[in-house]
Protein backbone atom coordinates (compact mmCIF):
# COMPACT_ATOMS: atom_id res chain seq x y z
CA UNK A 1 0.00 0.00 0.00
CA UNK A 2 1.24 3.32 -1.12
CA UNK A 3 1.54 5.88 1.59
CA UNK A 4 -0.32 9.44 1.52
CA UNK A 5 0.26 12.38 3.55
CA UNK A 6 -1.90 14.14 5.36
CA UNK A 7 -2.38 17.68 4.39
CA UNK A 8 -2.55 20.21 7.14
CA UNK A 9 -2.56 24.44 7.78
CA UNK A 10 -2.49 26.44 4.23
CA UNK A 11 1.19 28.67 4.85
CA UNK A 12 1.05 30.60 1.23
CA UNK A 13 3.47 33.15 0.28
CA UNK A 14 2.72 35.72 -1.94
CA UNK A 15 5.71 37.35 -4.16
CA UNK A 16 4.88 41.19 -5.60
CA UNK A 17 8.04 41.68 -7.04
CA UNK A 18 11.12 39.71 -8.73
CA UNK A 19 14.59 39.07 -6.84
CA UNK A 20 13.18 39.77 -3.42
CA UNK A 21 12.55 37.12 -0.76
CA UNK A 22 9.66 36.49 1.24
CA UNK A 23 8.61 33.91 3.79
CA UNK A 24 6.20 31.75 4.94
CA UNK A 25 5.29 31.97 8.60
CA UNK A 26 7.17 29.58 11.57
CA UNK A 27 5.88 26.01 11.11
CA UNK A 28 3.55 24.52 13.28
CA UNK A 29 5.13 22.34 16.15
CA UNK A 30 4.17 19.00 14.53
CA UNK A 31 5.31 20.03 10.95
CA UNK A 32 8.40 17.72 9.23
CA UNK A 33 7.18 18.24 5.53
CA UNK A 34 6.35 20.92 3.42
CA UNK A 35 4.41 20.20 -0.32
CA UNK A 36 5.37 23.16 -2.44
CA UNK A 37 3.99 24.02 -5.77
CA UNK A 38 4.17 27.10 -8.00
CA UNK A 39 2.81 28.16 -11.41
CA UNK A 40 6.04 30.01 -11.71
CA UNK A 41 9.64 28.78 -11.50
CA UNK A 42 11.08 30.15 -7.55
CA UNK A 43 14.32 29.43 -5.81
CA UNK A 44 13.40 28.49 -2.33
CA UNK A 45 15.21 28.45 1.12
CA UNK A 46 14.91 26.48 4.84
CA UNK A 47 15.63 28.34 7.65
CA UNK A 48 15.11 29.77 10.98
CA UNK A 49 14.97 33.28 9.08
CA UNK A 50 15.72 32.35 5.40
CA UNK A 51 16.20 34.99 2.91
CA UNK A 52 16.44 33.14 -0.32
CA UNK A 53 18.29 34.33 -3.38
CA UNK A 54 18.10 33.36 -7.25
CA UNK A 55 20.87 30.54 -6.23
CA UNK A 56 18.96 28.45 -4.01
CA UNK A 57 17.06 25.30 -4.92
CA UNK A 58 15.25 25.97 -7.52
CA UNK A 59 11.32 24.76 -8.24
CA UNK A 60 10.22 24.54 -11.69
CA UNK A 61 7.23 26.04 -12.63
CA UNK A 62 4.37 23.73 -12.42
CA UNK A 63 5.77 21.17 -10.27
CA UNK A 64 5.21 19.95 -6.76
CA UNK A 65 7.94 19.34 -4.36
CA UNK A 66 7.93 17.83 -0.70
CA UNK A 67 10.17 19.39 1.53
CA UNK A 68 11.78 18.61 4.69
CA UNK A 69 11.46 20.91 7.42
CA UNK A 70 11.54 21.62 11.22
CA UNK A 71 9.60 22.79 13.46
CA UNK A 72 9.64 26.54 14.07
CA UNK A 73 10.95 26.77 10.79
CA UNK A 74 10.06 29.29 7.64
CA UNK A 75 10.41 28.96 3.81
CA UNK A 76 11.43 31.51 1.53
CA UNK A 77 10.82 32.31 -1.81
CA UNK A 78 12.49 34.99 -4.82
CA UNK A 79 11.85 34.49 -8.29
CA UNK A 80 13.06 36.36 -11.84
CA UNK A 81 9.81 35.04 -13.56
CA UNK A 82 6.09 36.68 -13.60
CA UNK A 83 4.88 38.39 -10.50
CA UNK A 84 2.90 38.69 -8.49
CA UNK A 85 2.58 35.20 -7.73
CA UNK A 86 1.48 33.26 -5.14
CA UNK A 87 3.40 29.87 -3.79
CA UNK A 88 1.33 27.25 -2.35
CA UNK A 89 3.08 25.95 1.14
CA UNK A 90 1.13 23.37 2.88
CA UNK A 91 2.62 21.69 5.94
CA UNK A 92 2.22 18.03 6.00
CA UNK A 93 1.17 16.68 9.45
CA UNK A 94 1.47 12.89 8.93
Amino acid sequence: MKKSARMGVTNNVTLATTSTSVASSAFGSQTFQVRIASTVAVNFRVDKAPTAVTTDALLPAGKVQYVTVAPGEKIAFATVGTVPLTVSVVEITQ
